[in-house]
């Protein structure tokens, strides 16, 4: 199935530059505390990515990695943010200030030249704390005669706080090539030499992961082998503590499973102990509380929402966001990681917009990456509690078209039509076979045709009916900010993306889901295009068939299994009941036959 996505963002150094500078403004602006250290992590993110870009461009020009003038010198331009986060963690972030010197070495950068440069996907999504390779570094025991080795694209930054930690600097970057479950690293054989030339050095390994295969981990390791490394001096700083996925190769788990790891989880570094970070930000927002925060997350939530878990909606538990619940003596608050840097930002700015608007929850603020929203404790989701079906298209129309209006994007930020069409015909054709792929096929013919009539826009891409509140009888939406940036290909679409699927998650007729176009096209004061929607409904249907299957298979055996395969078989019928009859725009006749999720 195609789900996920890698997405780049063409921009050039000078406007990199100048979003880390107003990092560093806010950084010299705030006093001494949690709020400033955050703003001190969002400058180093986006120094991070720069750097990446600049180091991954002379990579693509030379086609190995070795150190060169821009490899130099953007790791000395991270490691000086690097030793700052060091030192504002360490002092109970009492000492943020960035070194004289940064700006210069920051503004030193050719501001003229077009950069690619990527999400890191641990700091947006995967509540990936930069702390956390600090404090998992000075646990080590590694001295500072350790060579650090980051894995490109987060590796770098990752690295850079690791060598930092330990009192050394990185010693190289690697960007592993090939395929995802076999990559290899290509490094210029003189480095190689330089590097490996000490028989008694330590290496230190960084990147986030390991995911499916560990294969970037594993092709540092083997070219350190090939280079007369011994296996116990290379040492391994991942995110997570866990085995390679199932597609590692034999030889890189029997290494992975016997060699050094250093890792400090979420938990150890924010809620452990007399510190407990996570606590004290959310107190410092709402109040103390009367409790220590409660994990909701990996789907717990539903606990709380449901009396019955025959009632439960699927969830993927493997990838929701890290959320806690927070009790104070007047209010409950949902503490939900966001992001950290600009993410976290951007939605908190968005999140507040919403709830001006009487669309979404109250915000009290952003605390280092956790977003903090009212949790409505006794409130009754939309599956719970059905409304009239007139109110029902006016609130959603009124919400989606404050988002059309409000939310715009950039071009590039989101699939494209045609890289829509293509996982809607592949998924179709993995899940439904050959004939639902030529129809299909057939049916999104149009995407030239169709292509720049979108106007893209920071789309929910969440809109299924548990996600729906009755607070004191008016429809609110709950997790509005995340979906559209989340890992994987949709992104940024239309808001007939939303419209697909508020039609297919709330049921709404074929004549509903043409009064929701007329109410978001009078709310957004821009028209709807049905032809957009025709294209997008079968694209919506087949990107959550593929989403809800591939969750599944991932969680073989597991009770969550069950309702994923379920969801996944009505995204099925649904998309060949399209496919059948391609002119109607709603599935209300069509959910009473198919098991809900």
């Amino acid at each position: 199935m195609l789900v996920y996505g890698d997405v780049e963002c063409i921009e050039t150094v000078r406007d990199k530059q100048k979003a880390i500078e107003a990092h560093l403004a806010r950084v010299n602006a705030l006093p001494p505390g949690s709020e400033r250290h955050a703003a001190l992590v969002a400058a180093f993110i986006g120094t991070s990515e720069l750097v990446q870009a600049l180091i991954d461009a002379d990579f693509q020009t030379r086609g190995f990695d070795t150190l060169s003038a821009a490899h130099v010198s953007g790791l000395e331009c991270l490691s000086l943010l690097a030793h700052s986060i060091v030192r504002s963690w360490q002092s109970g972030f009492s000492q943020a200030t960035p070194p004289e010197n940064f700006e210069d070495k920051l503004l030193s950068f050719d501001s003229g030249l077009t950069i690619r440069t990527k999400q890191a996907e641990g700091y947006a999504f995967y509540a990936l704390y930069p702390e956390s390779y600090v404090e998992a570094a000075v646990r080590s025991g590694l001295g500072s005669q350790t060579l650090v080795i980051g894995i490109r694209s987060i590796g770098a930054g990752l690295a850079a706080l690791v060598a930092a930690a330990l009192g050394t600097r990185v010693a190289l970057t690697v960007r592993p090539v090939g395929h995802p479950f076999r990559r290899k690293v290509r490094v210029d054989p003189e480095v190689t030499t330089l590097l490996t030339r000490d028989p008694a050095a330590s290496f230190a390994v960084v990147d986030e992961g390991p995911g499916l295969s560990g294969s970037s981990f594993g092709a540092v390791a083997d070219w350190l082998e090939a280079a007369g490394v011994s296996r116990e001096r290379i040492h391994f700083f991942p995110s997570h503590t866990g085995p390679l996925g199932p597609q590692a190769s034999s030889a890189h788990r029997e290494r992975w499973d016997g060699a050094a790891r250093f890792v400090i989880a979420l938990d150890e570094l924010l809620r452990d102990g007399e510190r407990n970070h996570l606590r004290r930000w959310v107190e410092s927002i709402v109040g103390p509380l009367e409790e220590d925060l409660q994990d909701i997350s990996g789907g717990t939530w539903r606990t709380l929402r449901y009396r019955d878990r025959a009632q439960w909606p699927a969830a993927n538990v493997q990838q929701e966001r890290r959320k806690f619940l927070a009790r104070t003596g007047e209010a409950t608050w949902l503490v939900k990681f966001s992001g950290l840097g600009e993410s976290g930002l951007m939605k908190q700015a968005q999140a507040e917009r919403l709830y001006e608007a009487g669309l979404t929850s109250e915000v009290a603020g952003l605390c280092h990456g956790f977003l903090v929203e009212r949790w409505h404790e006794h409130a009754c989701s939309l599956d719970r509690h059905p409304i009239a079906r007139g109110q029902l298209v006016e609130r959603v129309g009124a919400y989606l078209g404050f988002r059309a209006r409000h939310f715009p994007a950039l071009p590039h930020q989101g699939a494209s039509l045609t890289e829509l069409r293509d996982m809607a015909v592949h998924n179709a054709e993995q899940a439904l076979g050959e004939e639902a792929r030529a129809a299909l096929n057939c049916l999104l013919h149009n995407a030239d045709i169709l292509s720049g009539t979108e106007n893209r826009i920071f789309t929910d891409n969440r809109m299924q009916i548990s996600e729906w509140l009755l607070v004191d009888g008016r429809l609110i939406k709950t997790d509005a900010l995340d979906h559209c940036l989340a890992h994987d290909l949709v992104g940024c679409q239309d808001i007939t993306w939303d419209i697909a699927g508020a039609a297919v998650e709330l049921g709404l007729s074929d004549q509903e889901t043409r009064k929701l176009c007329s109410v978001v096209q009078e709310e957004s004061a821009r028209p709807v295009s049905v032809a957009l929607l025709s294209y997008m409904l079968p694209c919506y249907l087949a990107f959550q068939l593929g989403a809800h299957t591939m969750a599944a298979d991932a969680l073989a055996g597991n009770e969550e299994e069950y309702r994923l395969r379920i969801a996944a078989k009505r995204y099925g019928a649904l998309l060949q009941n399209y496919i059948a009859h391609p002119g109607l725009l709603g599935f209300d006749e069509e959910q009473d036959k198919v098991p809900a999720s």
